[in-house]
C-alpha cells in the first residue's frame, strides 16, 4: 500500500532511536524527504545516511535540544532554508522511564522536565512548523502520546500527565487546524521494547544481561506498573507502531483528525 508520501516533505523528531527512528525508515521506504531533529550530531548523521540508503532522496540532519525554545526555532529557521515547504510533523520525543517515581519523590525539577519534553517540546514543534505547513497543498501532525494516561500507574505520574497535557492539546489543536484542512492525531503506544525500556530493565535488581524476549518484557512491566499487557501478551517492537504512525501523517488519512489511536496490543482502553 503506498501512503502517497513520494517527496512529501516529512519532520520527525527523536528521529535516532525507537519509535521515531522505525517511523523514518518507513517514510524513506516510501520515498519521502526528511528532517531529523534530535541532540546528537554524530548519531544523527549516522541515522542519514542509513535512511539515504533505504530510499530517501533528501535527509536533513539537525541537532536540536528539544527543551530549548531557542534551538527548536534555530532548527526551524535551517529547515526552512532549505525546504519551502512541509507535509508532516511527527513528535516522539520525550522522557521516558528515567522518571519512574512516586509522587513524594518527585522534585520540581522532575515534574519541569517532564512537561518540557513531553509537552512543550511539540507546543514549540508545531508553532515553529506551521508556516511550512501551512504552504504544503496538504499537511499532517501527529504526536506520541501513551496509553498510560488511561489508567492508573502511581509511579508514573508525572509522565502521564504531561502525557495527558500533550493529548489534549493535540486534540484542541486539531479543532483549530481543521478549517485549514491540516488534519492532527494522536498515537497512544502501549509496553514497546524500546531503547528506554531496555535501559530501564537493566537496571532492575538481579536481571540477567541475556536477550530478553517481547513475552519477558511485557510481563516485567506488567508486574511493575500493572495492567501494562495487552490481549497479544508481549511487548511490542518499534516497527510495528510505525506503519501506524506514518498512515496517519500520511496523504492517504484524508479524514482522521482529533483522533487518539491506541496501539497496544489489545486492551479496554477506548
Amino acid at each position: 500500500m503506498e501512503l502517497g508520501v513520494k517527496d512529501a516533505r516529512v519532520v520527525i523528531t527523536g528521529a535516532t532511536a525507537g519509535m521515531g527512528l522505525a517511523t523514518a525508515h518507513v517514510y524513506a521506504r516510501e520515498g519521502a524527504r526528511l528532517a531529523l531533529l534530535a541532540r546528537g550530531r554524530t548519531q544523527l548523521e549516522r541515522v542519514a545516511a542509513e535512511l539515504r540508503d533505504v530510499g530517501s532522496p533528501e535527509v536533513l540532519a539537525v541537532p536540536t535540544d528539544l527543551a530549548e525554545a531557542h534551538s527548536v526555532r534555530a532548527a526551524f529557521q535551517h529547515i526552512e532554508s532549505c525546504w519551502d515547504t512541509a507535509n508532516v510533523l511527527i513528535n516522539t520525543v520525550g522522557p521516558g522511564l528515567e522518571l519512574v517515581a512516586g509522587f513524594d519523590d518527585l522534585t520540581d525539577d522532575d515534574w519541569t522536565r517532564a512537561l518540557e519534553l513531553i509537552l512543550l517540546s511539540a507546543v514549540r514543534t508545531c508553532r515553529a512548523a506551521l508556516p511550512l505547513l501551512r504552504a504544503a497543498d496538504w499537511a499532517r501532525i501527529v504526536n506520541i502520546s501513551a496509553h498510560s494516561v488511561q489508567r492508573q500507574s502511581p509511579t508514573l505520574i508525572a509522565y502521564t500527565a504531561a502525557k495527558a497535557a500533550l493529548t489534549s492539546m493535540t486534540k484542541n489543536l486539531s479543532q483549530t487546524l481543521a478549517p485549514e484542512g491540516i488534519l492532527v492525531n494522536t498515537v497512544s503506544p502501549g509496553t514497546f521494547m524500546t531503547e528506554q525500556v531496555s535501559r530501564f530493565i537493566d537496571a532492575l535488581p538481579h536481571q540477567s544481561t541475556e536477550p530478553r524476549t517481547a513475552e519477558e518484557v511485557g510481563a516485567t512491566l506488567e508486574q511493575i506498573f500493572g495492567d501494562a499487557l495487552g490481549y497479544l501478551g508481549r511487548a511490542g517492537g518499534p516497527e510495528e507502531i510505525a506503519p501506524m504512525i506514518a498512515l496517519l501523517g500520511s496523504r492517504l488519512n484524508s479524514f482522521t483528525t482529533g483522533a487518539d489511536l491506541n496501539v497496544d496490543g489489545g486492551s479496554d482502553f477506548r
